[in-house]
């Protein structure tokens, strides 16, 4: 199997700024054309002081992380930026991730979630998550404890507004009645939804066993975790195995203001694949400097997972 790779748009401000967003639809156009299968892009709404809370990273093109960000990092609007990529491009898949969603109305966000994937004509991939800023609930007036009931709550929300109107639901958190819901999403069950997070916990693992299509973990998930989900998954009647699990490629960087090296990043992929990943995540600014050859790094991650897994 050949492996597929994810172009991380988010967090590359140190081969643009956070206000040349034509740059970032270019660079995804550049993907598709060198044969990359997706591009994604995170979110955040507003940062505040938690951003920074654990010491900001030393080499500004590490993962943002919880508590190791500026809170100056700029995070543009997610889902209009792959609106703009949907513009320009006709295959390759437009992951949102992470949603933020217990930061707004599942109806409102519905209706976003749902143009653009009718836009995209099915490419869309929504990543809903909890997330773990307080001050960014704070902001907006969402209680940060009660986020992962919101989230339930949506999931089951969107699961009905995807099937048909009129929908009703009554719930802790949203309610309502005899809501007309059109035009749909793409496909009639809604968008392809990715669910991850640092750890296994019970509550993702239930989302992802009633509503996933794909597991993307932050980190390496233990070999307990994965049997934990194949065991799940079977158990509701699921093959595990039709189930996308996406991995990445971590930078070496050799100082705090250097790019890694490309090679050993891409090392560890014939084992994860060995694990069941087929699809992998990379942020073009941990291995190059230049706004101008993303295409070509692009093109050099292919020809070297290419080589390393035929």
């Amino acid at each position: 199997m050949t492996p597929r790779f994810v172009l991380v748009l988010s967090e590359n401000w140190t081969l643009t700024t956070g206000r040349d967003l034509p740059t970032l639809v270019r660079w995804a156009r550049e993907a598709e054309d060198a044969g990359f299968d997706a591009v994604m892009v995170s979110e955040h709404v507003v940062l505040g002081p938690d951003a920074g809370a654990d010491g900001v990273m030393g080499n500004p093109r590490e993962y943002a992380l919880p508590g190791n960000q500026d809170p100056f990092t700029p995070w543009p609007g997610s889902l209009m930026l792959l609106g703009a990529i949907a513009s320009v491009t006709t295959r390759i898949r437009l992951a949102a991730a992470a949603i933020l969603a217990p930061l707004r109305h599942p109806l409102a966000l519905a209706r976003d979630i749902g143009t653009l994937d009718l836009l995209s004509e099915g490419r869309l991939v929504v990543q809903p998550t909890v997330s773990w800023s307080k001050d960014e609930y704070a902001a907006l007036g969402v209680p940060f404890t009660k986020r992962g009931q919101i989230l339930d709550e949506q999931l089951e929300i969107w699961d009905l507004l995807w099937r048909g109107s009129p929908v009703s639901y009554s719930g802790r958190h949203f309610s309502f009645e005899d809501v007309y819901f059109e035009p749909r999403a793409h496909r009639p069950d809604g968008p392809r939804m990715w669910l991850g997070g640092q750890h296994l916990h019970d509550r993702l693992l239930d989302r992802i066993v009633k509503y996933g299509h794909g597991f993307h973990p932050l980190g390496r998930p233990t070999l307990d975790e994965l049997e934990r989900l194949a065991s799940a998954m079977a158990a509701a009647g699921r093959d595990a195995a039709d189930l996308e699990m996406i991995g990445g490629c971590r930078p070496v960087f050799p100082d705090d203001d250097s790019v890694s090296p490309l090679a050993p990043a891409l090392e560890s992929i014939p084992g994860q694949m060995e694990q069941g990943f087929t699809t992998f995540c990379i942020k073009p600014s941990q291995f190059t400097d230049d706004p101008d050859g993303v295409g070509a790094f692009c093109r050099e991650v292919v020809k070297r997972a290419d080589a390393l897994t035929s």
